[in-house]
């Protein structure tokens, strides 16, 4: 991405952002040869912008804890083929953006998409658009809860890569080359992919503008 990394509160780091410091290539390097800490290092540089998109992508804690170990195991894994040609942070995000896409392609077949509608005392990781509502307006407290509802289930109603592409795209703020890059594709497919999930939003979504 253009300019400086964007800050792992909130956004994901990605291709085009300065390149890793000394600090991190070492932490790489001493993990591969086996060092669990500076493995575990590497998490914490990273685990909060991982929790953040599977978050938005898993929908409830107990799903989004399980998407977030696998990410970190497979990364864990799979570590020892990093070969430093590409920026460890989209090497990373690749294997995210896959472990969510398997998730989403699973809860599909089974036909059990849940909308993410927030949970009691979920993170604050977890922004829907009705996040901005007064919390003492029980009248617009009912209506965000039925736009969130609406949201959920317009989300669950396209293709994991349309919902994937999406994610990155507007809760993520990624360009379409880096999402490209992530998902495995073209920018110009990457693009195709979000016009698609966007006219299939506005369509059911269409009454709440």
């Amino acid at each position: 991405m253009d300019g400086a990394c964007l800050e792992l509160a909130g956004k994901i780091p990605a291709d085009g952002s300065p390149a890793a410091g000394a600090e991190e290539i070492a932490l790489i390097r001493q993990a591969q040869a086996g060092d669990r800490s500076a493995f575990d290092a590497l998490v914490r540089q990273y685990d909060q912008a991982v929790l953040r998109l599977v978050l938005r992508v898993a929908g409830t804690s107990d799903e989004a804890s399980d998407l977030f170990q696998d990410v970190f195991l497979k990364v864990y894994r799979s570590l020892s083929h990093f070969r430093f040609e590409s920026r460890f942070s989209t090497w990373l995000y690749r294997v995210v953006t896959n472990v969510c896409l398997d998730h989403l392609r699973r809860k599909q077949t089974r036909r059990e998409v849940q909308p993410p509608a927030p949970e009691e005392g979920q993170p604050e990781y977890f922004h829907t658009l009705a996040d901005d509502r007064p919390a003492l307006d029980p009248e617009r407290t009912l209506r965000a809860k039925e736009i969130a509802s609406r949201l959920g289930d317009a989300l669950g109603r396209l293709t994991a890569r349309e919902r994937m592409v999406f994610e990155l795209r507007h809760y993520e703020g990624l360009k379409l080359k880096v999402i490209g890059q992530m998902c495995g594709t073209s920018e110009e497919t990457a693009k195709n992919c979000l016009f698609r999930a966007t006219q299939k939003l506005r369509t059911d979504l269409g009454d709440l503008v």
